[in-house]
């Protein structure tokens, strides 16, 4: 298997189940699509206009979720689950059609889409992939809120902390190197929200298709699903889950470690729209497999859909 060529899933992939904000359900469809195509989401309720790059410039919304927008206006929302998936496994480039204005939500987490494009495996094309190699640090602040992105060697590094007043949930914080470390805990970490914030969310018009079956709730010092925590950090976790989802959508792999501490999809967007502002804070190059350790591929994933 040649591990630094663009790569796509083998067969046309299929999802229907409900969607988080929007309450509704979703059919989707997952297709193979060419080198240097990267990903694209197409509306199919939809006659014209309807294909949405999935680009970090096309961000209208990141509030609780990440919301695409095309140029004349045509919407996907919470689109990181997916995004993450793509990247934790190598997906170069796919067509991901859709009957909805939302990506179903499915269990909370990457799992589901993560265990179907392993079970079709991905195809190899013979097009190099393509690097963001980080040249300086960028920093986004919010309050005490913040995220920060700066040169790493071989690797994409994502140290992330979460605050919480919740007695169960409190402080926790992890680190990964996305194409070194096994990701099987960050692609199954589900979302999750605190049993008070349940009738905010409703009266804001989100979490409408919310429930046990696709979110962890924490009331107090319980959890309420039947299914406790799938692993120690699952709550930070999860957050390094919605961190990777956006960070792909710059478009290529990044060589950079992020640092963050309460962040979330808005100071992700930022970050990475910071780093495109201004050419000396990054570089884009073409892997050649004979000079290129295979540290820039995350090995454990491919090998697990070989």
């Amino acid at each position: 298997m040649a591990l630094l060529t663009q790569k796509t899933i083998n067969k046309v992939l299929k999802f229907e189940g409900i969607t988080l904000h929007k309450g509704k359900i979703a059919k989707m469809k997952i297709l193979p699509s060419a080198p240097n195509t990267g990903i694209n989401f197409k509306r199919v309720d939809l006659k014209e206009n309807n294909i949405i790059p999935a680009n970090f410039y096309n961000v209208k919304n990141a509030t609780l979720c990440t919301t695409l927008m095309n140029e004349v206006g045509i919407c996907v929302s919470t689109v990181e689950h997916l995004m993450a998936a793509f990247y934790g496994l190598g997906v170069d480039n796919a067509l991901v059609e859709i009957d909805q204005d939302e990506v179903p939500i499915m269990d909370g987490s990457s799992k589901n889409f993560v265990e179907s494009i392993e079970a079709v495996g991905l195809k190899e094309s013979e097009t190099p992939i393509k690097l963001i190699k980080i040249l300086n640090k960028v920093t986004v602040k919010d309050g005490s809120k913040f995220i920060s992105i700066e040169p790493s060697k071989t690797s994409l590094e994502i140290d992330f902390e979460i605050k919480f007043e919740n007695e169960l949930i409190g402080t926790q914080r992890n680190y990964v190197s996305v194409y070194e470390d096994d990701l099987k805990n960050i692609l199954s970490s589900r979302t999750f929200c605190l049993y008070e914030d349940i009738e905010k969310l409703k009266k804001m018009n989100l979490a409408k298709g919310g429930s046990l079956d696709n979110a962890i709730v924490v009331k107090d010092s319980e959890i309420l699903n039947n299914e406790k925590l799938r692993n120690k950090k699952e709550f930070v976790n999860h957050k390094i889950l919605d961190c990777m989802g956006d960070l792909y959508l710059s478009g290529y792999k990044i060589i950079g470690k992020v640092t963050s501490s309460q962040g979330g999809h808005k100071l992700t967007n930022e970050v990475i729209r910071k780093v495109f502002s201004d050419n000396k804070n990054f570089t884009i190059f073409e892997l050649k497999e004979k000079t290129i350790p295979h540290s820039y591929i995350n090995r454990k994933a491919l090998k697990s859909i070989a």
